[in-house]
């Protein structure tokens, strides 16, 4: 099934805000439904492909002319025209087809990939490597005029090995998440990576994205994961990982981890597994403020015992009830409740009473109230909700969209203010004073990272509006000395900030091997790096 053109995953899962929340949309923040309704798929006017027939010939050539793996009808490109950030649905729903690719290739093996970057070199077709397509980034959007293919590799979704022995995984780069766990599990593992875009992102984006799941505290992140990556270039093959770990020179899979897509195309992914957990623990606990509840969590972070899941809502966030996607809305009567954190458990039995145990004293001794099982269970419930909940706000005429970054223990407090003034001072001044929520998603030994939402009236022009709050975000993370991202990665949103992150010298570093592997820059031009 493909995800909805227009929005986010099934449509049959789209639910109506409650009552409560349309409430406090109107009477908070001024919201009103839009007045204009989306267009419908039949009704966007794509234009003709730009796509020539020695062109398209070459390309069928290179997937063993099928042609229906070379797509240029409308509706398959516009399914493949940039991502599913909130910007992002707001165009495609006014029918802007902008960004359309003149074509979808699906290749189903790494040779076929390979043959596809020949071809688009050989015809100076620029390449757009199109996973789940849930980039919020701008990271399915070439910044660069002219005819570009978007390189879809849902055929690539094999299990190519299971090692039992070292507990590790070889899979293809276009498996969906829950197609991974699936084949995982039928022989008793899990990859443990379940970020909220888990229902419809895949393996070859996790890699390409230096993805995190929302059981990053047990699990790791996805570049943690992973022990080897082959990737295909428009120059050969480029394949790393030998062993779990080695000295010989500087580790080339870091290098593809995070590329975007921009140095080539990953096409399987050796990561290592774990034994699917007998038990599974969530529970909530409350803390009287953010700065406590913080405090909290480093402790379990830097002292232990750390668990699976990990992360803590401001005041707003909770009040309004976002922890728990499915009761939106549910906390409003209840008035100010403080911080709630979600702490889950994943294991044996043993170990996981264990931790349980031990996290509860250190939890107990910073100031947290446990709040019983059930806010974290219908967390767990509802953990995949949110961008549904996103969808139902844009249908009642608002505007909500999220951003993140990380920094050090030490920076928290400081980055956490810079970036909430910065998006309500922007905001505000442009006439659409935002709701802004925060919770930590993410937690490490050293540091942390903040996952911000804003809701406001979509205004005039909502993207207008967004943009220069967004802006004046990225500036503020850079002067409080975070990243500019901790996980949704660079694409062309983030692109000049990272730049700025990266230094002079490092931005020419990869601009060298960018060069070597796609002499012609076709590799999602714009994505990652400036194009040339």
């Amino acid at each position: 099934m493909d995800m909805l053109w227009n929005g986010w995953g099934d449509p049959a899962r789209a639910t109506p805000l409650p009552e409560t929340v349309a409430g406090l949309l109107r009477d908070l923040l001024g919201v009103r439904p839009g007045g204009t309704p989306p267009v419908r798929l039949d009704e966007i006017d794509v234009p003709a492909g730009a796509l020539d027939d020695p062109a398209r010939h070459a390309l069928l050539a290179a997937v063993g002319d099928r042609a229906d793996r070379v797509r240029t009808d409308a509706e398959a490109r516009v399914r493949h025209t940039r991502g599913k950030s909130t910007p992002d649905l707001l165009r495609i729903r006014a029918g802007d087809t902008r960004d359309t690719p003149a074509a979808v290739v699906l290749p189903d093996s790494h040779e076929q990939v390979l043959a596809v970057l020949r071809a688009c070199a050989r015809h100076g077709l620029a390449v757009v490597p199109f996973g789940g397509g849930t980039s919020v980034v701008g990271g399915l959007a070439p910044d660069r005029p002219g005819t570009f293919v978007a390189l879809d590799l849902r055929h690539m979704n094999r299990l190519l090995d299971l090692d039992e022995v070292s507990r590790t995984a070889t899979l293809q780069p276009g498996l969906r998440a829950p197609e991974a766990e699936a084949l995982l599990a039928a022989r008793g593992y899990t990859l443990g990576h379940f970020p909220q875009s888990y229902e419809w992102a895949t393996v070859g984006g996790f890699a390409a994205t230096r993805s995190s799941g929302q059981a990053s505290a047990g699990y790791g992140r996805f570049d943690e994961m992973v022990l080897g990556l082959t990737l295909a270039t428009p120059e050969g093959t480029l394949d790393t990982g030998r062993a779990p770990r080695s000295a010989a020179g500087p580790d080339l899979r870091q290098l593809v981890l995070g590329s975007e897509g921009a140095f080539g195309v990953i096409t399987s992914v050796t990561v290592r597994v774990r034994p699917v957990p007998g038990v599974r623990r969530y529970e909530g606990w409350r803390f009287a403020s953010f700065d406590e509840g913080s405090a909290a969590l480093r402790r379990l972070a830097q002292d232990g015992p750390r668990p699976t899941v990990l992360r803590l809502s401001d005041e707003t966030e909770t009040l309004i009830g976002l922890a728990q996607p499915d009761a939106i809305g549910a906390s409003l009567a209840e008035g100010p409740a403080g911080c709630l954190a979600v702490v889950g458990f994943e294991g044996t039995e043993e170990d996981t009473a264990h931790r349980r145990a031990g996290a509860a004293a250190v939890l107990k001794e910073c100031g947290g109230a446990f709040a019983g099982e059930e806010p974290g269970e219908r967390w767990a419930h509802g953990r995949y909700s949110a961008p549904y909940l996103r969808d139902s706000l844009l249908d009642a005429g608002a505007f909500a969209e999220t951003l993140e970054t990380a920094t050090y223990w030490s920076g928290i407090p400081g980055l956490y203010a810079a970036v909430r003034d910065a998006l309500t001072g922007t905001l505000t001044e442009a006439g659409t004073p935002p709701l802004v929520m925060c919770h930590i998603s993410h937690v490490y030994e050293n540091g942390a990272s903040l996952y911000f939402t804003v809701v406001s009236a979509q205004g005039e022009d909502a993207v207008a509006h967004w943009n220069r709050a967004k802006h004046a975000a990225n500036e503020a993370i850079l002067a409080a000395g975070g990243t500019i991202t901790h996980h949704h990665a660079v694409g062309t949103d983030h692109r000049d900030w990272y730049v700025r992150e990266a230094g002079p010298l490092g931005v020419e570093a990869l601009r060298a091997v960018k060069r070597r592997l796609d002499p012609a820059g076709l590799l999602n031009p714009g994505v990652l790096l400036p194009a040339d």
